[in-house]
């Protein structure tokens, strides 16, 4: 069989594992380093305000140029793409990983960023050459994909906090080496090719995007130290707003544009992304405060809290492979999206309930594991109507667009969420009693979150027609 053709069904599957491997690694790098920045700060010299960009400029340059990743996955193949992603991220970590300095710190972590904003929809659009022809087996192939998210999050966790304390920081990031090396070699063995199609790259379109979102970030970042009505926050805020309006105007004027506005006309596409977006808003908080109420209030170490998670996450993969896909069968993908939307934010609205001298076992796994059902249900629909609703010519774009919502998604709710938890106590660290009510109000805040997504999918999400319909209009139609 030549390279150009899609690989035989026996290896379809081993070719899904890189995939979610790929997924999988993307998220765990958002994560890995939590457990890892207070020695990185002590010996690099960051300043406790600058210590969040260890984490902002990664997902700031991944979700910018997630457009741009999609739009050279259509144009020049993706596997060609999702391999230069792996060889950028290898670069990224390696740099991270040598740093002595926090310019060389922050750069390393930017080109991770860009590798995997090259890799994540180059991940998808290979998913959907594989099992596109197949809906059955589609929904099993995104299941799994799904499931490596969560999975990858978790990981970084106790991942972060065995290596932290067992070796040093440096090996958070020098754990993508061989890995990345893994993929280089079974990437042209695996995925199947594309040829190249012609057109141009928009990298003005890239640039403004990118730097509309990395200003809105960090205006909402910075807004809690420096004031919401700061001239600080409304001018960088103000910037945020001019530049992505300036590269909504550039997509309206060219030919040939990152990202072709009327493809938010697609039934379903937008109010998809819309889900996914809020999705990613609700769950990355939970996670995030969960963790630091684990840490901060209940007093586990580093390696226990990440330890802690693991039934929520088997749990939310064990929902995703199995229950998810049968959900879809029975009562299609609206209806499950909408039913998991709601079972987390039942799950939201119970882990708020968390109490200063509560445990583990009844303050945050019978709520967590409920969350976890909700965003199991939720995430695979979303995820497949914003992909099956693009044409295949777009598959690359649309990957990036789902993408790029959820980080989005993810960096604006957990940066709103954290104001809100700073706000109601959050940030008087040692007094137990504060710092709980500032992260049940955080979890108050995403169970809003979810619950708009919930009615929002309900009203803006179309079901597709019955087949025995649509056989009946086209009879119809030749009768006529």
């Amino acid at each position: 069989m030549s390279n150009t053709s899609a690989p035989a069904s026996s290896r379809r599957w081993w070719a899904l594992g890189l995939i979610a491997g790929a997924q999988f690694m993307v998220i765990m790098d958002t994560s890995i380093i939590g457990v890892a920045l207070p020695q990185m700060q002590a010996d690099l010299g960051f300043t406790p305000g600058s210590l969040s960009w260890v984490f902002n400029a990664y997902v700031v340059a991944f979700g910018g140029l997630l457009l741009l990743g999609g739009r050279l996955s259509d144009l020049l193949g993706a596997r060609r793409i999702f391999a230069t992603g792996w060889a950028v991220l290898l670069i990224g970590s390696v740099l991270a990983g040598v740093a002595g300095g926090v310019g060389l710190e922050l750069a390393g972590r930017a080109v991770q960023g860009v590798g995997a904003a090259l890799i994540a929809p180059a991940a998808l659009t290979l998913l959907m050459m594989l099992f596109g022809g197949n809906p059955a087996e589609l929904t099993k192939a995104i299941a799994l994909y799904g499931a490596a998210a969560p999975a990858g999050g978790t990981a970084g966790v106790f991942l972060g906090g065995v290596i932290t304390q067992y070796l040093s920081w440096p090996w958070v990031f020098f754990l993508n080496v061989p890995i990345a090396l893994v993929a280089l070699i079974a990437t042209p063995a695996l995925m199947p090719a594309a040829a190249p199609r012609r057109g141009s790259v928009d990298l003005l379109g890239a640039l403004t995007v990118t730097g509309g979102l990395a200003a809105g970030v960090y205006a909402i970042v910075r807004a809690p130290e420096v004031g919401w009505a700061s001239a600080q926050t409304l001018l960088v805020g103000l910037a945020a707003v001019l530049l992505l309006g300036v590269f909504v105007a550039i997509q309206a004027a060219r030919r040939e544009p990152l990202m072709r506005l009327a493809i938010f006309r697609t039934p379903n596409l937008a109010a998809a992304n819309v889900a996914q977006l809020l999705l990613g808003a609700a769950w990355v908080p939970m996670w995030f405060f969960l963790n630091l109420y684990l840490q901060q209030v209940l007093g586990l170490s580093a390696f226990p809290s990440g330890a802690a998670l693991l039934p929520m996450t088997s749990f939310i993969m064990l929902g995703m492979i199995v229950a998810a896909p049968r959900l879809i069968a029975a009562i299609g993908p609206k209806k499950s999206l909408v039913t998991g939307m709601s079972i987390l934010t039942v799950g939201l609205a119970a882990l708020s309930l968390i109490r200063s001298t509560g445990s583990f076992w009844t303050d945050v796994l019978p709520a967590s594991l409920i969350a976890a059902a909700g965003m199991s249900l939720a995430f695979i629909p979303s995820l497949g109507i914003a992909l099956s609703s693009a044409r295949p010519e777009e598959g690359g774009l649309a990957s990036g667009i789902v993408n790029t919502s959820y980080q989005i998604g993810s960096a604006l709710g957990l940066a709103a969420m954290t104001a809100l938890a700073a706000a109601n106590g959050a940030d008087r660290l040692g007094d137990p009693s504060a710092l709980t009510n500032g992260y049940s109000t955080a979890l108050v805040g995403a169970a809003v979150i979810a619950a708009v997504g919930a009615v929002l999918a309900a009203v803006t999400l179309r079901s597709p027609r019955p087949v025995a319909d649509e056989s009946a209009d086209r009879e119809s139609s030749t009768a006529r």
